[in-house]
């Protein structure tokens, strides 16, 4: 038996096509999986996808701005609404601000134009009447609920699965000419006679060595595989919930100089830093009320929850005491078996806010879980490896953190140094020889130091 040259062309092109529509069909899901998760960390907590809510739904929120003429600034909405409308290019923008009722939506500006227009793609790619696709809660996140990081779904695990296909199919028509070889070379129909599996029995166990090692080489691919997606249990970098208020660290910490210390008052004697209340905020903001600016909304927003009325008086005042309390959502959250003390590690321990928390001095956005790579390039951090807020972090940090003693200025570790000079086998372990001290020599590394 001989195969024509037409049947070798058919076949060649047959596994051009099917190569060419996976790995297009690999990119757009790719792009669609990178939409669906911008969509859940950046919008999912005040859009939905087909019902209107805190702000409007992203389905055909693009094709609404081409409606009225400015298709391209949907992009620069997105990333800096606060600049596009106090640019005046956008009669849309100051619509869609006055329709919210001056609300003022979070800054993206760390997004891309691609990554938007990812994020919309998803949005419309949703079919309305789906709700495992669009969210049982329409693509809402739960305020109240406790913070918690999902895996994403559908990424790698669908890769591997185009990738199986592909090679299974590229097996199965190499097996097939090679049969069909093997008879027009020897005019042995019997080869004809055999399945694919009896096919490839015969061939592993002809090359049955080369077959055990790739054998073995596929089970310890799959066994590191699996360990290493046990190491992304409960990552919570990136991790950043909506607020009731789209709060400027920037403007506030940076541009105005507010300690941390003014808002967050209990974090140098209080386990917790503590969140302000209304009327700290109001001590400021009885006379900045924002009037005219990009965060007007905002402030009205803590007038609400003061009860406080502007136009109340010749200066304003109190209309209702009760007023309308924030409920802010809880950003860097622990497992309920670990203990941490802020004051212990502010105040005894010297450690700046912005090792954990970064420079909030540049924070444009509400609060996140920052990623370890993004602490590392804060100046004066101690520059560490593992993921945010994981054991490694932790563990890693206190065995770098060097804690200054016997300098009059910390009268626990000043205590620690007397003892330390009274036990000379102590005192040569721990200082003699580089004249440092870390926090794990100090017991930094004992398991009950940080656990129930």
């Amino acid at each position: 038996m001989k195969i024509s040259n037409i049947q070798q062309v058919t076949m060649a092109k047959t596994l051009q096509l099917f190569a060419f529509l996976c790995v297009t069909f690999f990119v757009q899901h790719t792009l669609f999986a990178q939409g669906e998760a911008l969509f859940k960390s950046k919008c999912s907590s005040c859009h939905q996808i087909h019902k209107n809510g805190t702000g409007p739904m992203l389905s055909g929120a693009r094709q609404r701005w081409t409606d009225a003429g400015e298709g391209d600034l949907i992009t620069k909405w997105v990333q800096n609404n606060a600049a596009l409308r106090a640019s005046g290019a956008s009669k849309r923008a100051a619509a869609v601000f006055k329709e919210y009722g001056g609300s003022q939506m979070s800054l993206f500006t760390d997004l891309t134009d691609d990554q938007v227009n990812q994020i919309l793609d998803y949005a419309d790619a949703q079919p309305k009447d789906d709700p495992a696709k669009a969210g049982a809660n329409g693509g809402v996140q739960d305020p109240n609920a406790t913070a918690v990081t999902e895996e994403e779904e559908g990424g790698l695990g669908f890769i591997w699965i185009v990738l199986a296909v592909f090679f299974i199919v590229i097996i199965l028509s190499v097996g097939g000419v090679r049969r069909q070889l093997k008879v027009a070379s020897t005019g042995d129909e019997s080869y004809n006679q055999l399945t694919y599996w009896e096919e490839l029995k015969t061939i592993a166990w002809k090359y049955r060595g080369i077959t055990g090692i790739v054998g073995l080489v596929l089970t310890i691919a799959v066994v590191v595989v699996v360990f290493k997606s046990l190491y992304s249990i409960n990552i919570m970098e990136n991790y950043q919930p909506s607020q009731p208020i789209a709060f400027p660290h920037e403007t506030h910490a940076g541009i105005n100089g507010i300690d941390c210390k003014y808002c967050h008052n209990s974090v140098a004697k209080s386990k917790h830093a503590g969140l302000p209340s209304v009327n700290v905020c109001m001590n400021c903001h009885k006379q900045i009320s924002g009037d005219g600016k990009p965060f007007a909304g905002e402030v009205k927003k803590i007038y609400a929850a003061a009860g406080w009325d502007p136009s109340f008086g010749p200066a304003g005042g109190y209309r209702n005491t009760k007023g309308k309390p924030l409920v802010w959502n809880k950003v860097h959250v622990l497992p309920d078996h670990v203990y941490f003390n802020h004051s212990q590690h502010v105040v005894v321990g010297g450690v700046d806010c912005k090792q954990c928390h970064g420079d909030m001095t540049k924070m444009k956005e509400t609060a996140k879980v920052l990623p370890i790579e993004e602490l590392n390039k804060v100046e004066g951090n101690i520059k560490l490896t593992k993921a945010t807020l994981t054991m490694g972090w932790c563990i890693e940090c206190h065995g770098a953190k060097e804690v200054t003693i016997g300098d009059g200025k910390n009268g626990y570790y000043d205590e620690i140094h007397s003892r330390l000079k009274k036990n000379k086998t102590l005192y040569k372990q721990y200082l003699a020889n580089d004249g440092k001290l870390t926090a794990n020599e100090l017991g930094g590394w004992e398991c009950a130091k940080c656990h129930y």
